[in-house]
C-alpha cells in the first residue's frame, strides 16, 4: 500500500472504533457532548472530503460527489442523525480506499511495463574509455557497453560478444533469446549473461522502449464511447440530483402548509439527504474508467498494447480477421521445402544453384546456402551476372551456369518441366542444359493452426488471408490452416481495397479486424476498424499505424486481445446497469420516505465497492 492509502486506512480503522464506541455510551442526556465527541470521528475521516467540496464551490465547480458527500452529512449531523452522519462518510471513504488499491493494482501492471526504461547507457569512446551517461546523450551510431544484469538502453546492433536476452517485460513470455555478433537487439530487453558491445542505430526517443511507453501513457487519453457517455451522465445527473434534493425538502412541506397540514421540514429534508447521499454517481463514474485502465493494464502485461480504451471496445465487437501472410501466420524465413533433380544428384544440384547464387543477400540465396550444408568456395564462381527480377547466370568451375525462375530458364533457351508444389522454385541449366529445380517455401508458424481455433472459439467468424505471394502458395497456406478465404498477388493499395469491401460486408456492429507487420502493411492497419501489428519489436511502422501491438510475434495473442476485450467491455457494461438500476430504485424508495440512511449508504458506497470489485477482474487476464 501507498503512503497515502496506509493514511487512510489508519483514519478509517480509528473513527470506525470511535463510532463503535459512542454508539454504545449512553449520551442521550448529553446532547451538546454527544454532539462533540461525534464531531471526533466525523472530521478524522471526512476531512479531506470536508476540504475538497469547499474547494469545488470555491472554484465554480460545485457539483461532484464530494459536495454531495458533505451536504448530505452535514445535514444528517444538524438534524441530529450523529450515526448516520458519521457512517455516510466512514463508508463513503472504505470505498475510496477499495478504489484507490484497485487503481494501484492496474498502475502496478502498467508500472512492470515500465521498468523497461533504462536510467543510464554505458558509452564506449574511441580510445576505449567507459562512461556511464544519460540515453538522451547518446548519438546514433555511438558504441555502447551492456553488462550482465543491465537494460539494454538503445535499439541497435551487437557488434562483440554472445549473450541471452530477457524480452519478458516487452513480450510478456519468459522465454529467452540468444544473440551474437551482426544480430539486432532492441532497447528495454535485459542482458542475462555475457558482456556485449551494441552500435546504436537509433535516437533514445526514437527507440522501441521509448515509443511503447509513449503509447501506454497516452492510451487513457482515448476515451471509448461507454467512458464519454459516463462522462456526459455525470455532468448533467449531479446538478440535477443536487436541484432534485432541494426541491424534495422545500416543495411537499410548502404544500402541506398551503393545504393547512403540519409542513414536518425535518421528515422531508432528512428524505432529501437520504436522496443525495443515494445518488452519489461514484459507483459510474469510479468503475467504468477503471475497468477499461485495468484491461489495458492486463493486457499489457501479457505483451498486448491496446492504444486506447476506444480500441478495446471496438475490438471486442470484431468478427473479422484478415491477415498478411507473410511474418503473420508464416515465419518469414524462406527454407527448402523439396528438390526435384534430373540430370544430376540432389546434393550436387543444390550444390550448383548455391554456387551460382554465392553473391547474393537475396533470401532465397541465404536458403540455398543453409541447404547446401558444404562450406563453398568463392573461387569456383567467375563472371556473375545478375538478371533482375529472373535471377542469376555465372561460371561455375568453368562452366555457365544458370539459376533464377521460369523467365530466366526462358532466356537461356531451357525448357523447364511445370511445377505444382507450392513455394518460390528456383530453376538450374547447366551449359544449356536442365538439370532440376529447387522448391522454397516460407515456414508456417508452429502456433498459426492453434490461433484460427482459437479466433474462431472467441466470436471470429470470418479469417481473410491478403497476401502479396502467389496463387498456389496462398492456397496452399489458406487450406492448411483452415483459413475461410484468400486473395493472392495483391499490392498493398490492394490489400486496402479489399479491406473496404470488408467493411462494407460487415454489419455496423461486426468489426473488422486487419493483422499485418506493421511494416508494409501500415496503409490498411490504418484503414481496418483495428489494425493489430504482429512481432513489432523494433517496427516504428508498427507502433505508429497500428490500434494494438503485439509484442511477439505468436498469432495466438490475437485470440487473447479479442478475449480480454470482451470481457472488459462485458465488466464495464454489468456496472453500468447494476449501479444505474439499484440507485433508480432506491432513488424511488427515499423519494417516498421508504428507504433511510443506511439504505443510502448501501445504494451509494456498496454499489461502488462491488462495481470496483468486479472492475478489478479486468485485471485476470493471465488465463483466457
Amino acid at each position: 500500500m501507498t503512503k497515502k492509502q496506509k493514511n487512510l486506512l489508519i483514519r478509517v480503522i480509528a473513527a470506525g472504533a470511535m463510532l463503535l464506541v459512542l454508539a454504545l455510551l449512553p449520551l442521550k442526556d448529553y446532547p451538546v457532548v454527544r454532539f462533540l465527541l461525534f464531531l471526533i470521528p466525523y472530521f478524522t475521516v471526512g476531512y479531506d472530503i470536508l476540504r475538497k467540496a469547499g474547494k469545488g464551490i470555491l472554484n465554480r465547480q460545485v457539483f461532484d460527489e464530494c459536495f454531495l458527500m458533505a451536504v448530505a452529512t452535514i445535514g444528517a449531523m444538524i438534524l441530529g442523525e450523529y450515526t448516520e452522519g458519521v457512517a455516510v462518510m466512514w463508508f463513503y471513504q472504505i470505498g475510496e480506499l477499495f478504489q484507490s488499491y484497485a487503481v494501484g493494482k492496474s498502475r502496478r501492471n502498467i508500472s512492470e511495463l515500465m521498468d523497461i526504461r533504462p536510467d543510464y547507457a554505458n558509452y564506449e569512446d574511441e580510445d576505449g574509455n567507459v562512461e556511464r551517461v544519460d540515453p538522451d546523450e547518446v548519438e546514433v551510431g555511438s558504441v555502447i557497453v551492456v553488462n550482465p544484469g543491465e537494460k539494454v538502453p538503445i535499439d541497435g546492433v551487437v557488434i562483440f560478444g554472445n549473450s541471452t536476452l530477457n524480452t519478458a517485460a516487452l513480450t510478456g513470455e519468459s522465454a529467452p533469446q540468444d544473440v551474437s555478433v551482426g544480430d539486432s537487439v532492441i532497447s528495454g530487453c535485459v542482458n542475462m549473461s555475457g558482456l556485449l558491445k551494441i552500435r546504436t542505430e537509433k535516437e533514445f526517443d526514437e527507440s522501441t522502449a521509448s515509443k511503447i511507453l509513449d503509447l501506454v501513457e497516452n492510451a487513457s487519453s482515448r476515451k471509448a464511447r461507454s467512458e464519454q457517455f459516463i462522462t456526459k451522465f455525470a455532468r448533467v445527473y449531479t446538478p440535477a440530483v443536487c436541484y432534485g434534493a432541494l426541491a424534495l425538502a422545500v416543495l411537499p412541506p410548502v404544500v402541506r402548509l398551503i393545504m393547512g397540514l403540519a409542513p414536518m421540514w425535518g421528515d422531508w429534508v432528512y428524505r432529501a439527504l437520504t436522496f443525495l447521499v443515494i445518488s452519489c454517481p461514484c459507483a459510474i463514474v469510479v468503475s467504468i474508467p477503471l475497468s477499461f485502465f485495468g484491461g489495458i493494464g492486463g493486457a499489457s502485461a501479457q505483451g498486448i498494447l491496446i492504444k486506447g480504451s476506444n480500441f478495446m471496445e471496438t475490438l471486442a465487437q470484431v468478427k473479422t480477421v484478415a491477415f498478411d501472410k507473410t511474418g503473420t501466420v508464416t515465419k518469414g524465413n524462406f527454407k527448402v521445402t523439396d528438390v526435384h533433380h534430373a540430370a544430376m544428384e540432389r546434393e550436387d544440384l543444390l550444390e550448383m544453384a548455391a554456387l551460382a547464387e554465392l553473391h547474393s543477400s537475396h533470401p532465397i540465396s541465404r536458403s540455398l546456402r543453409e541447404a547446401c550444408g558444404r562450406e563453398l568456395d568463392q573461387g569456383r564462381v567467375t563472371d556473375v551476372r545478375e538478371i533482375s527480377g529472373a535471377g542469376v547466370i555465372a561460371r561455375v568451375d568453368g562452366r555457365e551456369t544458370a539459376a533464377g525462375n521460369l523467365r530466366l530458364m526462358r532466356e537461356v533457351g531451357v525448357d523447364v518441366p511445370e511445377c505444382h508444389s507450392p513455394g518460390t522454385i528456383v530453376h538450374t541449366a547447366v551449359d544449356g542444359e536442365y538439370q532440376g529445380h529447387v522448391v522454397i517455401s516460407d515456414e508456417i508458424k508452429e502456433t498459426a493452426r492453434e490461433a484460427m481455433r482459437k479466433l474462431a472459439a472467441a466470436g471470429v467468424t470470418k479469417t481473410v488471408m491478403l497476401t502479396g505471394d502467389k496463387e498456389s502458395v496462398a492456397r496452399a497456406v489458406a487450406a492448411e490452416l483452415g483459413i475461410d478465404e484468400y486473395r493472392a498477388e495483391l499490392l498493398p493499395g490492394d490489400k486496402v481495397t479489399e479491406v473496404e469491401r470488408l467493411l462494407k460486408g460487415s454489419s455496423e456492429k461486426a468489426r473488422v479486424a486487419f493483422v499485418g507487420d506493421g511494416i508494409n502493411d501500415a496503409p490498411v492497419l490504418s484503414r481496418a476498424d483495428v489494425g493489430i501489428a504482429m512481432g513489432a519489436l523494433g517496427s516504428d511502422a508498427a507502433i505508429e499505424a497500428a490500434d494494438v501491438v503485439l509484442m511477439d510475434d505468436d498469432p495466438v495473442k490475437i485470440a487473447k486481445a479479442i478475449r480480454i476485450a470482451k470481457k472488459c467491455i462485458r465488466i464495464v457494461y454489468e456496472n453500468i446497469y447494476f449501479a444505474i438500476g439499484v440507485k433508480l430504485l432506491c432513488l424511488l424508495l427515499g423519494a417516498l420516505g421508504i428507504a433511510n440512511m443506511w439504505l443510502a449508504i448501501f445504494a451509494d458506497v456498496g454499489v461502488m465497492v462491488l462495481c470496483v470489485l468486479n472492475a478489478v477482474r479486468c485485471l485476470a487476464v493471465k488465463n483466457l
